[in-house]
């Protein structure tokens, strides 16, 4: 399938694969990892580019129930709303915008050429409230295991929203 499609909204079940699967279904809420390329470790400044690109399209085109984002990669926990009636932002496309935008930033920030976020991102559609809280539990707990802070509420870079529940 040719990629650019997977950036328009999606109105029922659609599947494409890159090197990895993915899996998109309207109403669905899924749990997402990108990770840096080539060993490269986001600043602190860096890191705030990111957090504040991920939570910029929160409400607008996908609510966003928690999100992390480590030296080398980042997690959130995202649904998609509708675009139009009937019609919701793909999960290609929201991710589009948040790495591109973070990592225009963050060139102009470091100087670094090249890229900055793998090509490729690890989605997974949530399918059940106890895998919910799993994947929440993983995303809080990431600083932690970490070793950066001694208790989650502490790290800068997380956020977990007033209706942490979908």
């Amino acid at each position: 399938m040719d990629s650019d499609s997977s950036l328009k909204p999606i109105r029922e079940f659609h599947s494409y694969r890159r090197k990895l699967p993915h899996f998109e279904l309207p109403g669905s809420v899924y749990f997402v990892t990108f990770t840096t390329a080539n060993g490269f470790i986001l600043s602190d400044e860096a890191k705030d580019i990111v957090f504040d690109s991920i939570k910029f399209g929160s409400g607008m085109k996908y609510e966003l129930f928690a999100c992390v984002v480590m030296g080398t990669h980042a997690h959130f926990i995202l649904e998609p709303l509708e675009e139009r009636t009937g019609s919701f932002y793909s999960l290609a496309g929201i991710m589009h915008g948040i790495k591109s935008f973070s990592a225009n930033q963050i060139r102009k920030l470091s100087g670094k050429s090249g890229h900055i976020w793998l090509e490729e991102s690890y989605d997974r559609a949530i399918r059940h409230e106890d895998e919910y809280l799993e994947k929440l539990n993983y995303l809080v707990n990431n600083p932690l295991k970490a070793g950066v802070v001694a208790k989650p509420g502490d790290y800068r870079w997380l956020y977990v929203g007033e209706s942490n529940r979908p």
